[in-house]
């Protein structure tokens, strides 16, 4: 009775929207988003010789690929609050890992809302997940239940969020992974002695173990990404759909997910719109997660507010290409830092405003990666080779720079090579005015933000909970 009666509500708001949010209301397209948590682009349709991912294989053949997506953050609540409300966590001061805003901004879905759509976000349950870093503010979704059970008959926003790939998935015991991989048949696991090891990782059957659950997990979402495809096909709204799939960062593994390497922040976007995206589309032209909201909105017929900090990526309004994309990460939970990332088509730029700190700093959470626990153990025990042993330097240099189609690993810092001076400048230049032009907070101290009113005391959590001899993070 409840959904009959949200239902009923957005077929009235539907009919009686404005003409100036864009064309009438029955031929706007639905909109679905389905993210895959911490899931990098080892897709079969990205090249990945070991990805068995025939569902997402085929949205890329109906739709475009982009090949060049970046998070802004490269962990889960950061990347997420950017994500719904279109501004950069920097900017609105949602950028530590397990931080609380206390009043943020409009989310991009109360104007979907208000262009009369009906907006299918399934909080009460993995599918619908938040983590927005803030409390979810009144007017923000309508259905909070499954809504590919029932997909619906009216102008539409649904959201799918898989929490299969999760980090915390990779390291599961055996009876928990047998329920995430029960849908996998033997014969499509992967077979650890084929993984590819990066080179700042040290080669043991541990390490390839975690890969080889990583591409399990990858291959049990795309299962889930074809029953959402399914339900759409069944409920005969697909060609009046636009399909955006992504992951909401990097891997979930040590060195990728909380680091701005591109394993941290490289995801996959497809996005299928038939009839207005030509099928097996290829783009390489820079996208930045704050495009998605924006691009949503417009592809609504909703105009796109100021304040986003994001451009249309497909349909009409697209908007041109920017020359850089950047990405920040700050505390991680417990422990602190500030990195900033500048990345172009070919180069990346690393800034460390803590060079004084270790690459290797503890997060008591992904302590608990096993690949991480290998990795300390043969450092220990004198057993690392130059590249895997950096990782343990008791300091970071101030600088980094990487050419990502000859070191795609980035394990060669180029940085004082004077053969890319000019690179460098040229990057270090475009971090500074970035920072100057999107305010970005990460040089206040966080006690500072608290007393300004700006986020909630989460420091004080971590401290207690230390004293106290707890190891997880404190939850939101």
């Amino acid at each position: 009775m409840k959904y009959a009666h949200l239902l009923f509500v957005a077929i009235v708001a539907s009919s009686m929207a404005s003409p100036a949010f864009g064309t009438a209301p029955a031929s706007r397209p639905n909109i679905v988003w389905i993210i895959g948590e911490d899931m990098g682009p080892e897709l079969g349709c990205y090249g990945d010789p070991e990805a068995r991912t025939p569902n997402m294989d085929r949205l890329a053949r109906e739709g475009a690929r982009f090949t060049r997506c970046f998070t802004h953050a490269p962990v889960c609540a950061p990347s997420r609050s950017g994500l719904i409300t279109g501004r950069y966590p920097t900017s609105i001061g949602t950028h530590h890992m397990r931080s609380t805003l206390l009043k943020p901004p409009p989310m991009f879905t109360s104007y979907l809302r208000d262009a009369g759509y009906l907006v299918c976000w399934p909080t009460k349950s993995a599918f619908g997940k938040t983590d927005f870093n803030f409390q979810i503010p009144p007017h923000a979704f309508d259905v909070v239940t499954d809504w590919t059970k029932d997909v619906p008959k009216v102008p539409f926003f649904g959201f799918f969020n898989i929490t299969t790939s999760h980090e915390s998935q990779i390291r599961a015991p055996a009876d928990r992974m047998a329920r995430n991989l029960a849908q996998v048949p033997l014969a499509e696991r992967h077979d650890p002695a084929r993984m590819r090891v990066p080179p700042y990782h040290p080669d043991t059957p541990l390490v390839r173990r975690d890969l080889a659950n990583y591409y399990d997990l990858v291959t049990a979402v795309d299962r889930k990404v074809g029953e959402v495809l399914d339900a759409l096909d069944r409920a005969g709204v697909a060609d009046n759909t636009v399909v955006i799939l992504t992951g909401d960062h990097g891997r979930g593994l040590t060195r990728s997910k909380r680091w701005v390497y591109d394993s941290g922040t490289h995801v996959p976007l497809i996005v299928r719109w038939p009839g207005h995206i030509k099928p097996g589309t290829v783009r390489d032209d820079l996208v930045k997660f704050l495009d998605l909201p924006a691009t949503t909105l417009a592809l609504a017929g909703v105009a796109v507010p100021k304040a986003f900090q994001g451009r249309v990526i497909v349909g009409p309004k697209t908007g041109p290409a920017p020359e850089y994309v950047f990405a920040a990460r700050d505390r991680m939970d417990e422990t602190p830092d500030r990195i900033r990332g500048v990345r172009g088509p070919r180069f990346h730029y690393i800034r460390n405003f803590h060079p004084e700190l270790p690459y290797a700093q503890r997060i008591d959470y992904g302590e608990l990666m096993p690949t991480m626990q290998e990795w300390r153990r043969l450092h220990a025990e004198g057993k690392l080779d130059p590249i895997q042993n950096a990782f343990f330097a008791p300091t970071k240099p101030a600088e980094e720079l990487y050419d990502t189609s000859a070191d795609p690993d980035e394990v060669h810092n180029l940085a004082s090579d004077s053969a890319h001076r000019s690179t460098l400048l040229e990057m270090r230049a475009a971090l500074d005015r970035w920072i100057d032009e999107t305010h970005d907070l990460g040089a206040i101290p966080e006690e500072e933000l608290v007393r300004r009113g700006l986020v909630a005391d989460r420091l004080s959590e971590y401290a207690t909970r230390k004293k106290a001899g707890e190891t997880s993070a404190p939850k939101k």
